[in-house]
Formats: structure tokens, sequence, C-alpha cells
């Protein structure tokens, strides 16, 4: 253990050297080096967090927490603590400014949909009946609920007559992913809904959608989808982008678990853990972007 800490500060103290000889060298700071050497997207922005969060002043480490409008002075302040001229480098605050709005954008999208994850379905919430109504009118418009509580639940793959008490484990944020997947790829959903109910490929589409929702979560939390994130999003990544991503998601398993042509529904567990690793292994590409449709926009290009 002692061997471990020694060779831990010994590395760290050389990387800090090192990093002084090459500024002496080049006349540019890491941030600089950084900025002018990688492309924009997730390669450059997860470089930079990496070389905030490691900086052994406590000003930049905080940075990457600091609140959204505080950015650009931020970035002022940056500046200055590295001496660099922006009348000279006027490009750098720019491509700085869009990483930070990515990292920080990161850390407050986690919050929001944490939020959402622990906020638990209400059935005495008008909004919350509303939008689980709006579920059903988006998979099934041609087929009238009979009543709120109803076995016709078990049709879009809930496991009783009262869909509330399948949201437990994910809160709002499995309804509202659900909801967004139905009305934004309403075509999509409702193949995907209809091709579960075949014999041959059968499982229960709103559960599985629940369990894809914590498979988003957790690659969320674990900072996987940094890569993915950093990506698409020129600015701070939005509860729009994972909602986009869970659709991604959801389409990608249904493919998946017709490829794998498991025997029952008990392989669920095996297919959803294969198919966890394949996204995972994907999200180690600093190019990945998982939704070629969800583009980032062409202002990240100039950053």
């Amino acid at each position: 253990m002692f061997v471990q800490v020694c060779l831990y500060f010994y590395c760290k103290c050389l990387w800090r050297c090192l990093k002084f000889v090459v500024r002496k060298l080049t006349g540019r700071c890491e941030l600089q080096r950084i900025c002018y050497n990688t492309k924009p997207g997730a390669a450059r922005t997860m470089k930079i967090e990496a070389s905030l969060k490691g900086s052994k002043s406590k000003r930049l480490q905080t940075s990457v927490r600091v609140h959204p409008d505080a950015i650009e002075k931020t970035i002022d302040d940056i500046m200055e603590l590295k001496r660099i001229n922006p009348d000279i480098n006027p490009q750098l605050g720019v491509s700085l400014q869009a990483c930070l709005l990515q990292i920080v954008g990161y850390r407050n999208l986690i919050a929001e949909v944490e939020k959402l994850r622990r906020e638990q379905y209400d059935s005495e919430n008008p909004q919350h009946e509303e939008m689980l109504l709006k579920l059903w009118k988006c998979l099934k418009p041609n087929s009238p609920l009979k009543a709120r509580i109803s076995k016709q639940w078990c049709e879009i793959g809930f496991q009783g007559d009262d869909p509330k008490t399948d949201f437990r484990g994910m809160g709002l944020l499995g309804l509202y992913n659900l909801v967004y997947f139905a009305e934004w790829d309403t075509e999509i959903a409702q193949q995907v809904l209809s091709d579960s109910l075949q014999p041959k490929y059968s499982y229960s589409f709103a559960i599985v959608g629940i369990n894809i929702t914590d498979l988003a979560y957790n690659l969320l939390v674990s900072g996987a989808l940094k890569t993915h994130f950093y990506n698409v999003a020129p600015e701070a990544p939005t509860l729009t982008h994972f909602q986009q991503t869970f659709c991604y998601l959801m389409h990608e398993f249904h493919k998946f678990w017709i490829e794998e042509d498991p025997l029952d529904i008990m392989e669920f567990n095996r297919v959803r853990e294969k198919f966890h690793k394949r996204i995972l292994k994907q999200l180690q590409n600093p190019e990945m972007a998982l939704c070629p449709h969800f583009a980032a926009s062409e202002s990240l290009i100039n950053m």
C-alpha cells in the first residue's frame, strides 16, 4: 500500500514536471495544446475536463462545477490564471466555452434525470394521468381505452390493470421516455410494439421500455454517455438528448433481441447484459455518436 502511494505521487510529480517542460518548449499551456491539436467533440471535451479536474489549482478544479450563467466569467478567470492574452488567442475562449457548456450541462442533466427518477407516479396528479393516457393514444390510436383501470394495459406491455405500479423502479423517468418514444418516433414505436406481441419475439413492451430506461440512466450516471453527448450536443446536453438516446437504445435492443432469438422471456437478463456490453464497447470510441440521425449542429465544427 505504501509503495502504491509513493508511486502515485511520483507519477503525479513527474507528469507536472513534464507539462512544465512542454509549456516552456511550445509556449502553450495544456489547455491551449488540447484545443489547438484536438478537433471539437468528445475527444477534446474529455481531455479538457480531465485537465481541469487534475489541475493543482482549486479554481481550475471547481470550474467544471460552476453554474451555466457563470461560464463566461470562468473562462476569463482561466485565461487570466494561465496568463493567456485573449486578443492574441480569441479562438481559445470560444473553444473552452463550448467544452465547459458540455461538461457543466452533463452534470446538470444527471441532476434533472435523477429528479425525474425519484418522483413516483401519482394517480391523483392530473399531469401524470394525462401523460399515461397519451402513451395509450400514441401506441393504440384506433383502440379506445375502455377504462382507466383495465386489462387493456397489458396490450402495450404493462403487467396488470393499473400501470402505476410498474413505474416504481424508474419513477416518472420511465413514463417520460415511453411517451417521448411513442410521440416522436411513433411509427417505429408502434412497429416495435407490434413485433413484441408476436409469439416468436414475445416480450412486454412497456416493461422492457422501463428496463431500457434503467440501462440509459446507468450509462448516463457512470459517465459512459459523455462520448455520445459530447459528440452530438454542440453545447449543453439536455433531457431531449437523453430521451432521443433512449429511443435509439429501445429500437436497437429490439433488433438485438430478434437477432439473439432467445427461447423465451426468461433469457431477458442475459440478452440485456450482452446488449449493455456492446453499447459500452461502442462508447469507448471517442468518435462515437449513438444516434446518427441526431447529429451535432454545424456550429460545432468551428468551435
